[in-house]
């Protein structure tokens, strides 16, 4: 367990660390405190809809910009201004939902403000990681960090059920943003070689989008598990993110479902653990293979909801998860040269999350029109429809951990 945590004793690595974990803390319970917040004002899940798609659209619109901003400004000053942003907009949200004079508009507007924040920080940290260790102990240091941040997601979702449930969710999202701010001070204390080029060398935004794009689709692999996440991430924000809290609502409560979310990520923590002590020769097949678990837990939701089996089978799906997020992110830093890094996480998040407005804003409608279980069911389909096409790929079933030569 010692070579586990060699990352740790870096200073840059622990401050990265330090500012994620706080971050995703305060993040896990976000999500959780808006759609209650949405619900508690206007009692229509088409509104909850539109909320968060607002901030899905604006991440989306931002996304491919954040990602050159990143490859060419300290990655760690773009964190730090990022959560200034999101301090600001999360911290007023709050505030309307504490006084009692939020609205939707407002919620939109504050939305938008801070998935545009989010668009700059999610490649920033990203790529940011190959810079913090030396190269010999790049594995143990994603490991390490997505233990932290699985961990984080952990207790943020628990704390996010009890403060709902107990002292309502504006509290939730008050929590949130001083997450922000202390975040924005640990990214600041981050000290790493400065790798930008002279400004008069510096090529247009434009070609460097260009470079980003050329790395994505000279991979098939990298734009196969894009393009199949557009579905799996549909069927995440529309049958867990948006229909969950509908369906808690109606039968188990808040609380438990603020358990159901915190079991996935438990369930991320012992797959880490999983994924460091049991090598496989390709990792990402396996990880897109065990994509077709997540199915399970919306036909649950649909055929027998106790709190116990939702829980349960949460945690299961957390397990899997773990497996495909640890092959993908070394995948990506192992043959992905480190200078495009943040670009072609961009392309990935953009490509990947595309959908999400669209599931966002239809989910509410398909829900009225075919109902809550037809549209459930309807998300489980879709995992196992990206899961297939994964595995079709020749490129996905090949790929191994061998790093490919530094270019």
């Amino acid at each position: 367990m010692g070579d586990s945590l060699a990352p740790l004793a870096h200073p840059a690595f622990r401050w990265l660390l330090a500012g994620r974990v706080t971050t995703i803390a305060g993040n896990a319970l976000a999500p959780i405190a808006l759609a209650f917040a949405v619900l508690d004002l206007t009692s229509s899940i088409t509104s909850l809809g539109v909320v968060v798609a607002a901030r899905s659209i604006a991440n989306a619109v931002f996304l491919l910009w954040g990602g050159v901003v990143s490859d060419r400004l300290p990655r760690q000053l773009v964190l730090a201004g990022s959560c200034a942003v999101s301090f600001a907009s999360q911290a007023l949200i709050a505030a309307l939902v504490l006084t009692g004079t939020a609205s939707v508009t407002w919620f939109v507007v504050l939305s938008v403000v801070n998935g545009m924040s989010s668009a700059f920080s999610l490649p920033a940290s990203m790529a940011l990681v190959p810079q913090t260790v030396p190269v010999e102990v790049r594995l143990q240091a994603n490991a390490v960090l997505r233990l932290g941040l699985n961990t984080a997601r952990i207790g943020g979702a628990a704390l996010g059920g009890l403060l709902i449930a107990f002292i309502g969710p504006g509290w939730g999202l008050a929590v949130d943003a001083l997450s922000f701010a202390l975040a924005g001070v640990f990214f600041a204390l981050v000290r790493v070689p400065a790798a930008r080029l002279p400004a008069e060398h510096r090529p247009s935004v434009l070609s460097e989008l260009k470079v980003g794009w050329a790395e994505v689709v000279s991979r098939q692999w990298v734009w196969v598990v894009i393009v199949s996440f557009t579905l799996v991430n549909a069927a995440l924000v529309g049958g867990v993110m948006v229909l969950g809290p509908v369906l808690a609502d109606t039968t188990f409560g808040r609380g438990v479902w603020g358990l159901v979310l915190a079991a996935q990520t438990a369930g991320m923590v012992v797959g880490a653990f999983v994924v460091m002590r049991f090598r496989v020769r390709r990792p990402l097949l396996l990880g897109v293979a065990l994509v077709s678990g997540f199915a399970v837990l919306p036909v649950v939701m649909v055929v027998h909801p106790a709190p116990w089996l939702l829980i349960a089978t949460s945690f299961v799906t957390g397990v899997g998860l773990e497996q495909f997020a640890v092959a993908w992110e070394t995948a990506l830093q192992q043959h992905v040269p480190a200078d495009r890094l943040a670009r072609v996480y961009s392309y990935d998040m953009l490509g990947s999350w595309a959908v999400i407005p669209l599931a966002q804003l239809a989910i509410g409608p398909v829900t009225h029109a075919f109902g809550t279980s037809a549209a459930l069911l309807g998300c489980a389909a879709l995992y196992l429809i990206a899961t297939a096409a994964m595995l079709a790929s020749p490129s996905v079933r090949a790929l191994t951990n061998e790093p490919v030569p530094a270019r």
